[in-house]
């Protein structure tokens, strides 16, 4: 194999790992302290149904209130957030005079969360900050603290630095991003996931998967970010098969968040056609973003291999193939690992078989080419590329 890409010019590139991480099983117990830190003294939480029936906002809540911390509770996010949400939140932030939020629960919710804490000081309408029409510019720093609590390992939303949302007035999934949307501290408590059932623990882990994927292949340069997401192509690998398999097994569930968190630290560096497509498949066919990554992933690697060979080799390494091979065989043994991991885990081989109509594939792939995730795609994309991998996945 050929040594690690060497820059031909100098360039000058600015990168950061700022969020405060409080990590174990047991980590919950730390929400109080970091609370203190931020100078919360009445948060709102914002969560989802879901996790109000797991049981987790009662644990959550009866930490804050032994430690004397009032706090109110906003838990209508709906499983894909859109601004109804977002609005909804901050009527009960501005209600209960908060000056902070906790979000907890998947993607979802804590980019709910993140969205909720930017409109308490910033303007509607959210698409003002759409990250493709050069948004990020009015996101200024006069935002309330907040801690973010994973109790999925898939989005790592709670170390990113974006939120993900369906607009109203556009039909499609937006990304946010900015800096200033990073979370004061995240905690991340493995212990909040043993209860994950098998299909979600599977597409939320192939979501942290793809993240670190497609970062590692994406456009730029930013050694960080590939030297995390490798690692995180590792993780991914040696313990998504024991998460789902064996729920409660703490080292694979601790493993599969470090894996979520590394995703989405990797991932200021870019991500790829997969993501253009999933965020498209969310809003038109109802299909799981982490499960539409899945479907999707190993047709776009596919379409990649030619501009990604010596990348795409690596990922077979991290992935654990121990032949080798020429670079060439090691990437297209890449593409094969990751089908079979799909398949070890349950994952459909099909979008068909996920419920995606073949009649909406052109609008999926028309609403994928206005997502500004394919821009760092490693190999230049158009609406028919997208098109054609959306008919080769279906």
């Amino acid at each position: 194999m050929k040594p690690f890409d060497i820059p031909t010019e100098p360039r000058v590139t600015e990168m950061a790992w700022p969020t405060r991480i409080v990590l174990g099983a047991g980590a919950l117990q730390r929400l109080p302290a970091q609370a203190q830190r931020l100078k919360m003294k009445r948060p709102l939480l914002v969560t989802d149904a879901g996790v109000v029936k797991a049981g987790l906002v009662s644990r959550v809540l009866e930490v804050l209130k032994t430690a004397g911390l009032p706090c109110a509770v906003f838990d209508k996010v709906e499983p894909n957030p859109t601004e109804k949400d977002v609005f909804a939140g901050l009527e009960v932030y501005r209600k209960n005079d908060c000056d902070g939020l906790i979000a907890l629960g998947g993607g979802s919710a804590l980019d709910a969360g993140k969205l909720v804490q930017l409109l308490t000081t910033h303007e509607p309408p959210l698409s003002r900050y759409d990250d493709a029409k050069g948004g990020d510019q009015y996101v200024k720093d006069d935002l309330p603290p907040l801690i973010a609590i994973p109790t999925t390992a898939g989005t790592g939303s709670e170390v990113g630095r974006s939120g993900v949302v369906t607009l109203a007035d556009t039909g499609r999934k937006t990304v946010i991003f900015s800096p200033h949307l990073l979370p004061g501290a995240a905690i991340v408590d493995p212990e909040l996931t043993l209860g994950l059932p098998p299909g979600v623990t599977a597409a939320t882990g192939m979501d942290a998967f793809t993240h670190c994927l497609e970062a590692y292949l994406s456009q730029g340069f930013h050694p960080l970010a590939d030297a995390v997401a490798i690692d995180g192509i590792h993780r991914v690998s040696r313990s998504l098969v024991t998460a789902v398999r064996e729920g409660t097994n703490l080292a694979a569930r601790t493993d599969m968040m470090v894996a979520a968190m590394q995703g989405a630290m990797a991932f200021q560096k870019g991500l790829g056609a997969c993501h253009a497509l999933a965020h498209a498949l969310t809003p038109i066919s109802g299909v799981h973003h982490g499960l539409a990554n899945a479907v999707v992933l190993p047709v776009v690697m596919e379409f990649n291999r030619a501009a990604s060979t010596a990348r795409l080799a690596r990922v077979a390494v991290a992935m654990g193939d121990t032949s080798n091979a020429r670079e060439e065989v090691l990437a297209s043994n890449a593409i094969e690992q990751v089908r079979k991991l799909n398949a070890a885990i349950g994952i459909p081989a099909r979008l068909r078989d996920v419920g995606v109509r073949e009649e909406d594939l052109p609008l999926i792939a028309q609403k994928g080419f206005l997502d500004a995730s394919h821009l760092s795609n490693p190999r230049k994309v158009t609406e028919a590329d997208l098109l054609a991998m959306a008919r080769e996945a279906w």
